[in-house]
């Protein structure tokens, strides 16, 4: 890899002037940048440790005030975390399916936020929007593991965040300190589908920091489910994550995000639309997996996610009330 600076501040103001110029990353876990830079994907001039700012780290707050995450928390610690895992369903299953156990003990919560797609053709060094000579080597190519929702547009890449679409669904939002000013935004915010090679997925700018996610109280039954190649050691080919407000029996809102779909987090709107006001029944939650997909435009080799989306919604939907009838 290309020759670094190197720097590990222990204070968070520290941190933010050392990243702040277009030359330096962060480095926390490193399971994926350390990898990217081998690959010279990314090649900075400068590489600022953050794991030596201990303000970053840390779970607090109960299922009564909500629970604050800092994005130095290892996924393990979030995986671990019993008061979490009964109060977020969603995110604790959306956590232990990431990697292997050697993964989550290094892979910090802000590192999985922040991670960078995984389209092998951004990995080849074709950028973002994976053009060459004016055309899409993704349109063109292998685009098994694409978009199938925003595929008019040239970024055809997936989200790689599943922690991401849970966090959604439960309406958490993240908190980013840079050199002007601290900002809070809903954590859906924190992505957007570049439309120049020169733009980037997240939209922190250099010297930002994302510093903690916020989960709010009074959380709706929730869940995840996903769909994968193999159990072990993989990443989702699709994941639903929902999160349901109920009056007695009946939806009274719904908060429906899925990852492996788009270059964001995906609201499925139209899923959420088709549950609320009625109760959960095993036809209610497929109908909303049949919604789900409308819109959908897949790519020549990646249609087999269609019915993936379908089911992964309607699985997550009856995992949220309770019933796995998968597991019986």
């Amino acid at each position: 890899m290309k020759a670094f600076d190197y720097a590990a501040p222990t204070t968070l103001e520290d941190a933010v002037k050392l990243l702040d110029g277009p030359g330096s990353v962060a480095l926390s876990g490193g399971t994926d940048l350390i990898s990217r830079m081998k690959d010279y994907v990314t090649s900075p001039e400068r590489v600022v440790y953050l794991k030596d700012v201990k303000s970053l780290a840390g779970i607090s707050g109960d299922a009564a005030a909500g629970f604050t995450i800092g994005a130095g928390a290892r996924l393990s610690d979030i995986a671990a975390n019993r008061a979490l895992a009964e109060a977020y369903p969603a995110l604790h299953q959306a956590t232990v399916e990431i990697g292997s156990v050697q993964i989550r003990n290094m892979a910090t919560l802000g590192g999985n936020l922040l991670q960078r797609p995984r389209c092998w053709y951004f990995r080849a060094g074709n950028g973002l929007l994976a053009m060459k000579d004016g055309k899409s080597l993704v349109k063109a190519g292998d685009n098994r593991f694409h978009a199938i929702f925003m595929t008019d547009g040239d970024a055809l890449f997936v989200s790689p965040s599943s922690l991401a679409v849970a966090l959604a669904a439960l309406g958490a939002t993240v908190t980013v300190a840079g050199p002007k000013a601290e900002r809070t935004f809903k954590i859906e915010e924190l992505y957007q589908a570049p439309k120049r090679p020169d733009e980037s997925e997240h939209t922190i700018t250099h010297g930002e920091i994302l510093t903690k996610v916020t989960i709010p109280a009074g959380a709706g039954k929730n869940a995840s489910y996903e769909a994968r190649h193999k159990q072990a050691q993989d990443w989702p080919l699709v994941l639903a994550s929902v999160n349901l407000g109920m009056n007695g029996e009946t939806v009274s809102s719904a908060r429906i995000f899925v990852y492996g779909v788009a270059p964001i987090p995906w609201k499925s709107t139209t899923a959420e639309a088709e549950i609320v006001g009625k109760r959960i029944t095993p036809e209610t939650a497929a109908a909303a997996g049949e919604a789900a997909a409308k819109g959908s435009a897949p790519l020549s080799m990646n249609a087999y996610k269609v019915p993936l989306l379908k089911t992964v919604v309607k699985r997550a939907i009856l995992a949220a009330v309770g019933n796995r009838y998968w597991e019986v």
